[in-house]
């Protein structure tokens, strides 16, 4: 796609520190504490759930990233007691802020209009689940496990658990909190908010809305990531986008030595005028907001990274849960660590430097002390290895 305009083009070192800043990962520019973690989770859009806890679980690690002061019991008030956040997808398993709830319907619907969630749909197990907490309370996929005493239980826990994610990717249900990091289900009407809009917005309106968050959270973006794992969004993007660069609210731009084609907006473009160069270093997550787009990764700042957990052994290069290093701007190093709760400590086990960086004293300072920061955030005392 592209307007009669010709495309601004920005250097890679201006592209690199929009999108860092839009990232918040170049100061702390959220605040601090629980309020803090509301604020990123509203400027980025979404953070996503990951049930991997070598370290800190994904969102969590996200947010101690960002804000200061964070600890893991802000995330859980913001989603049980503030209900400023919910649960549900986004291109996966995700916090979002509440006051985009709205957002969330189209999908819902495409769900309560028969779509299914991985398995088959079983109508009766459904009822049943939905009667139970309706007359229960919230219940766990636990509660619903059973004992066999012969042949006549139709249901069991596998189906039951099925049909509440059903429920829940339905809108039927919401989660009201985790318990062990299991969830715990409720209906949506016990835990929505009064005052939440939950309006029906046209696909045109979430296909806006989509968009310019996309572009907020990354100063800039590529049709592709905007409608990422969101097949039923690629269309209504496709519109939106011409209709946007029509009406001037949107800017084509490239980035040197890059072919792909980029969208923007003035105010985000005037950004580039407040970057303040500060010195930083980030230990980020393998699912963190602004690493989860490899290929994007990789264009931007040559850095070629993927996660190993899922790799065969023997064909790892960086270890079983490599995470990114960023420094001043650059990503520099990958080290694979494990938390040992239990001894309370932190292990590096690999540590591995990007060709041509060589790590001199102010950078092992910064990275020790970083290190031993998120090694206390997980628990730990001591740190082995580095």
């Amino acid at each position: 796609m592209t307007s009669k305009s010709k495309a601004h083009t920005l250097s890679k070192e201006q592209a690199q520190a929009l999108t860092l800043h839009c990232q918040g990962l170049l100061d702390y520019s959220f605040g601090k504490g629980k309020q803090g973690a509301l604020n990123a989770i509203e400027h980025l859009g979404y953070v996503q759930i990951d049930t991997l806890s070598v370290v800190s679980r994904a969102h969590h690690h996200t947010l101690w990233t960002r804000v200061k002061d964070y600890q893991e019991k802000h995330l859980h008030e913001l989603l049980e007691k503030d209900k400023s956040i919910f649960e549900y997808w986004s291109h996966a398993a995700s916090y979002l802020p509440m006051s985009e709830y709205r957002y969330s319907l189209l999908r819902k619907k495409e769900y309560s209009s028969g779509r299914s969630h991985w398995f088959e749909q079983d109508k009766k197990i459904k009822k049943y689940v939905l009667d139970r907490i309706k007359a229960e309370g919230a219940l766990q996929s636990k509660d619903f496990e059973h004992k066999r005493n012969g042949p006549g239980n139709w249901y069991e826990w596998k189906p039951a658990k099925q049909a509440l994610e059903q429920l829940f990717m339905e809108g039927k249900l919401m989660v009201a909190r985790r318990q062990g990091f299991q969830k715990v289900y409720d209906l949506t009407e016990r835990i929505l908010p009064p005052t939440v809009d939950t309006s029906m917005p046209t696909e045109k309106e979430a296909a806006g809305h989509l968009i310019l968050k996309t572009i907020q959270a990354n100063g800039f973006a590529e049709e592709k990531i905007i409608s990422y794992l969101r097949s039923h969004a690629k269309e209504p993007v496709k519109k939106a986008l011409i209709e946007l660069l029509k009406n001037g609210m949107l800017q084509e731009i490239k980035v040197e030595d890059n072919k792909e084609l980029y969208y923007t907006t003035a105010e985000q473009l005037k950004q580039l005028n407040k970057i303040k160069n500060v010195s930083s270093i980030h230990l980020l997550s393998p699912f963190d907001n602004a690493v989860i787009q490899r290929k994007r990764v990789n264009a931007l700042f040559d850095f070629d990274y993927m996660i190993e957990c899922y790799v065969p052994e023997a064909k790892r290069k960086y270890g079983y849960f490599c995470l990114p290093v960023l420094y001043n701007g650059r990503f520099v190093a990958r080290f694979d660590p494990k938390a040992d709760r239990a001894s309370k400590t932190f292990y590096i086990k690999q540590m591995h430097y990007e060709k041509g960086f060589k790590p001199d004293a102010a950078f092992k300072k910064a990275f020790k002390e970083k290190v031993k920061s998120f090694a206390e955030f997980n628990g730990c005392r001591l740190v082995v290895g580095g």
